[in-house]
């Protein structure tokens, strides 16, 4: 079973995820790293789901579930702020700002 290289690289690509979140100004490159770290989550509940057994496999399809709804409603408002602002870097959004 080779369940521990399998976490070792999903907590990897979560870091990565992490880091970009945390480093990044681009919205775009932000919302690439949030699915970055949705798929390593995906990834560790695809090899603990051998575990889990039936379990696992319903939390690896909710999992993509969450994740092709963000990707729309992520998508959407990273259009509806680019055609209002013409830009997608996050220093220059001040939508919500009172």
């Amino acid at each position: 079973m080779l369940l521990g290289p399998a976490l070792g690289l999903s907590a990897l690509l979560f870091a990565i995820g992490v880091g970009g979140v945390l480093l990044r100004r681009n919205a775009i490159v932000i919302f690439m790293c949030v699915e970055l770290m949705l798929n390593a989550v995906n990834l560790s509940f695809v090899a603990l789901a051998q575990q889990l057994g039936p379990e696992g496999q319903v939390i690896v399809f909710f999992v993509m579930a969450v994740a092709a709804a963000e990707a729309a409603v992520g998508l959407a408002v990273i259009l509806a702020v680019y055609r209002h602002q013409e830009s997608v870097n996050l220093q220059d959004l001040n939508l919500l700002r009172g």
